[in-house]
């Protein structure tokens, strides 16, 4: 039990397991976390930095804590960074052995500071200012890297939370000053140089050397010791006729956001696919009630079809039916129609007009009228800067994510090798995860995990629920399903075939947070379950935790 104090709770050494950990929520709403290894505890901020998940609900397994929500990972012992979506570790307190007890001062914090003492005489250059280029800067400053650094971006904004556009911005749920990564004083609190609204139009890696051009056509160059391209992917624009006319859309950048969410008002709205993102983008429009309409185009008979079952599947449709959602399935835009808008003239001036988007043809023949139409039809890696050394769909890349020496790749672009295979990957975490990755090769640091001993992740915030995925499967169709899609509560495995010996590559869930870390564990250790294993009432969280120790 706690008793809370100045400054400073008193805990029972019997109330933690050994190899364990429990969180203690305090009067003000802060949270303690303790953990335990036989006689030597510590103790931790409880909050999650990333989204303030109570990390005591999570997963212990080994030295690594695992937050349930977005599967961010600490050290038990000093609270480090193990794994994204947080961008930092934990803030440790200085505790005392009291005999049966232990005391807290969460006045006194444990700030191991980190000397920016190495490779002091260098220079880094990051061109991309999202999740992969931000993370390596981070991390670089984070973990003693002394040199110089430059970020490049052609955005106009400093690096920001891309997914929380889909999930929390065109909701209303969160403004754009809450977007910032590592908030508004970010470059200037860690001495990086960030170059916004810059244009690379040639990157040269056996020379570790860009060049950036202006508005006016004057170019730059700037060669670095070491170079980390990072460039992203943009939306794919589906050739369909009418997809250059006002009112139709993409969601990728911050301006994209603002533009949806401007245009949308008591607007009818029509969101081409059913992927995560068309998906996100419905929840959110629907939750900030402002539009008069919205409809979901989509090819197949389900929503997020690749990557959940058809169960699943019906069970997100209702959801979002639910909520004023309506769908039009197994269904290909012809058209998108347009419409002559008359603008009434001042004195003097000639009647002016201008097209707009009307509404789409299917081609059944079938007319839905509209007023704006988003495209949520996937995106392409940003890889023409690099296309001369590598594939377009993904430059190829090692675990570290090394191209040349001194030259890095990764993100959206990179093709990279992981326990899961060569694969290009486009989710936020990977990202970061990426970018964790090529500050500890920049830095030699091999205490860091490369991409073999990484797990992809992602979730989907829809109504406030959060469907989260683990692992990487081709196909959702070879599955087993756990719980109930309807309540809201299951977990579903996939495997690439029906072997009863073959192990899960992926699962996803809503509502077993604990499972899938769990899951995630054993999959990053090569220890995912079998079929046969599942159907014969395998404990995972048990399994997950004694594989660990």
């Amino acid at each position: 039990m706690t008793k809370a104090m100045i400054n400073t709770v008193t805990i029972s050494k019997a109330d933690i397991p050994n190899g364990g950990m429990k969180s203690y929520k305090q009067e003000d709403d802060s949270i303690i976390l303790i953990t335990r290894d036989d006689d030597e505890f510590h103790a931790f901020d409880g909050k999650c930095p990333h989204a303030g998940a109570d990390l005591g609900n999570g997963l212990r397994c080994g030295h690594r804590v695992v937050c349930p929500w977005h599967h961010a990972t600490f050290d038990s012992r000093d609270g480090s960074l193990l794994e994204p979506i947080a961008i930092e570790g934990l803030t440790q307190y200085e505790l005392t052995d009291d005999g049966d007890d232990v005391t807290v001062d969460i006045s006194a914090k444990i700030n191991a500071a980190i000397e920016k003492d190495k490779l002091t005489d260098t220079h880094t250059l990051i061109v991309g200012g999202g999740a992969a280029g931000f993370m390596t800067a981070n991390q670089l400053r984070h973990t003693g890297y002394g040199g110089k650094i430059t970020l490049i971006s052609a955005d106009d904004q400093a690096p920001y939370n891309r997914p929380l556009l889909s999930k929390a911005f065109l909701a209303g749920n969160m403004g754009e000053d809450k977007l910032l990564l590592g908030g508004s004083d970010w470059a200037d609190n860690n001495d990086i140089e960030l170059r916004l609204n810059q244009t690379v139009s040639e990157v040269l890696p056996n020379e570790s050397t860009i060049v950036t051009t202006d508005d006016s056509g004057n170019s730059e160059r700037q060669t670095a010791d070491f170079l980390v391209v990072a460039t992203g992917a943009e939306p794919n624009i589906p050739p369909i006729k009418g997809a250059d006319l006002d009112g139709v859309y993409t969601l990728r950048s911050m301006d994209d956001a603002k533009l949806i969410k401007a245009a949308s008002h008591d607007q009818r709205v029509i969101i081409i696919g059913t992927g995560f993102i068309g998906m996100e983008v419905a929840s959110a429009l629907a939750q900030a009630g402002t539009t008069a309409s919205i409809t979901v185009i989509g090819q197949d008979q389900r929503v997020m079809g690749n990557i959940v079952s058809e169960t699943v599947s019906n069970a997100l449709i209702k959801l979002h039916e639910d909520k004023g959602i309506n769908f039009v399935f197994d269904a290909t835009v012809n058209t998108i129609t347009e419409v002559k808008r008359v603008v009434n003239p001042s004195e003097n001036e000639a009647h002016k007009t201008f097209s707009q988007v009307g509404g789409v043809t299917l081609a059944s023949g079938e007319h839905i009228d509209a007023d704006i139409v988003i495209l949520g039809t996937g995106v392409s890696p940003r890889t023409a800067l690099l296309n001369e050394v590598n594939d377009p769909d993904g430059v190829q890349v090692d675990d570290h994510l090394q191209l040349r020496d001194g030259v890095y790749a990764l993100g959206d672009i990179a093709k990279a090798s992981g326990q899961m295979g060569r694969m290009r990957i486009e989710h936020w975490r990977v990202a970061m995860q990426h970018g964790m990755v090529t500050a500890a090769a920049i830095l030699n640091d091999d205490s860091v995990d490369s991409l073999e001993a990484r797990i992809p992740f992602f979730w989907t915030m829809q109504y406030g629920k959060s469907l989260r995925y683990s692992g990487h499967a081709a196909t959702p169709e070879h599955s087993m399903l756990f719980g109930t899609p309807d309540t809201l509560n299951y977990i579903e495995y996939y495997f690439d075939d029906t072997g009863e010996d073959s192990r899960a590559t992926a699962a996803s869930t809503l509502g077993r947070d604990k499972e899938l870390v769990a899951f995630s564990e054993l999959l990053r250790r090569g220890h995912a379950p079998t079929r046969a294993q599942l159907d014969a009432g395998f404990d995972i969280i048990k399994q997950a935790q004694a594989l660990s120790r």
